[in-house]
């Protein structure tokens, strides 16, 4: 069954949400939840092109690296907070997510698998991994800490994070029988609606 990563999203988020996206890119997750959805949208980048292609979209954005906390959207009350394809970019991925779910009642966060069998394959004969989700070369990647499925679900367990809904797709975005029966071995990217205890 194919659906998009911005379909998934967009039906976690109730209309007319107070939503901020860190690491929002060139804005057009936001820029389709606020045409579909009416909802207020803010995003956070620290690439300046991708800033300019979101004030090009007429989006509210501002420059900043999410790792150094998010101090300034402490009293904004968001009704959700978006990281996708983000997260394993951060020093401190763990911090994020609790910062994110002080700032909002639940957060979407997507993540590429590092457990899905194409990335283990090409581990067992000595390379490192390049996949639709994994794209870059080891040298030119962003990646700091990437993790599996099973490593991000025990994180959230560990945390005190409930994983409120999660939805496992295979290469081409497309939800499969085998990556829902054994998502850490066959799906490539894990979509998680988080909340907090």
């Amino acid at each position: 069954m194919s659906i998009s990563l911005t379909n998934i999203i967009n039906d976690w988020i109730p209309d007319q949400s107070k939503v901020i996206d860190f690491g929002c890119g060139d804005g057009s997750l936001l820029k389709e939840l606020i045409d579909t959805k009416k909802i207020h949208g803010y995003g956070v980048e620290i690439d300046s092109k991708k800033i300019q292609e979101c004030i090009a979209k007429g989006l509210s954005v501002i420059q900043q690296d999410i790792d150094d906390g998010f101090e300034e959207f402490e009293s904004s009350n968001f009704d959700i907070s978006i990281m996708a394809s983000s997260i394993q970019c951060l020093k401190d991925p763990h911090l994020a997510l609790r910062r994110m779910l002080k700032l909002s009642n639940k957060c979407v966060v997507t993540l590429p698998n590092l457990g899905y069998w194409r990335c283990r394959a090409d581990l067992v004969f000595g390379k490192m991994p390049v996949t639709p989700n994994l794209p870059s070369s080891w040298y030119e990647t962003d990646n700091l800490h990437l993790c599996t499925i099973n490593d991000f679900e025990k994180l959230c367990e560990d945390e005190g994070f409930i994983i409120n809904k999660k939805i496992f797709l295979n290469p081409n975005r497309d939800r499969s029988f085998l990556a829902s029966i054994s998502p850490n071995l066959f799906a490539s990217e894990g979509v998680y609606l988080l909340g907090s205890k």
